[in-house]
């Protein structure tokens, strides 16, 4: 398949969650499926008008995409780039800045539910399942005891 690229160069701004919490005193990642290609991701998406700040919309996309619910941080560890797919067969380079989020509970119900499957993953396992190599070295430096 050939990939051709929107004739706008400027990447576009993406936030996406990294879902954690800490099971047996080992640091777990919440990936979801992407609904496009069903490679592993964090929960990411657009920030709306309604979204107060960037953190929120971040929690937002994880709620709606893994029913994740909990304590968004607000600094960004980090950001990734990589090619997202249109609906028009072009794709755009899109920058994701990236938030940390302290999943409290996860809810059976949510928007997205059954159209993407969800997974916790060790951070080494995580880093391994993700494609986009900046994302998988941004996982693998993530370090709770700085948040």
């Amino acid at each position: 398949m050939e990939i051709r690229t929107t004739p706008n160069s400027r990447p576009r701004e993406q936030i996406a969650a990294l879902p954690y919490r800490v099971e047996k005193d080992r640091l777990m990642i919440l990936l979801v499926t992407s609904r496009g290609t069903g490679r592993w991701v964090l929960p990411k998406g657009w920030i709306e008008a309604s979204d107060p700040d960037p953190a929120e919309a971040a929690a937002r996309e994880a709620l709606e995409e893994a029913g994740a619910v909990g304590d968004a941080h607000k600094s960004s560890v980090g950001t990734y780039t990589y090619l997202k797919l249109l609906d028009s067969g072009e794709s755009a380079l899109c920058n994701v800045r990236v938030y940390p989020l302290l999943v409290k509970r996860q809810l059976k119900s949510f928007r997205e539910a059954g159209q993407r499957v969800l997974e916790w993953f060790s951070i080494e396992d995580a880093a391994d399942a993700v494609k986009e190599p900046e994302l998988a070295d941004l996982i693998l430096k993530f370090d709770i005891s700085h948040r």
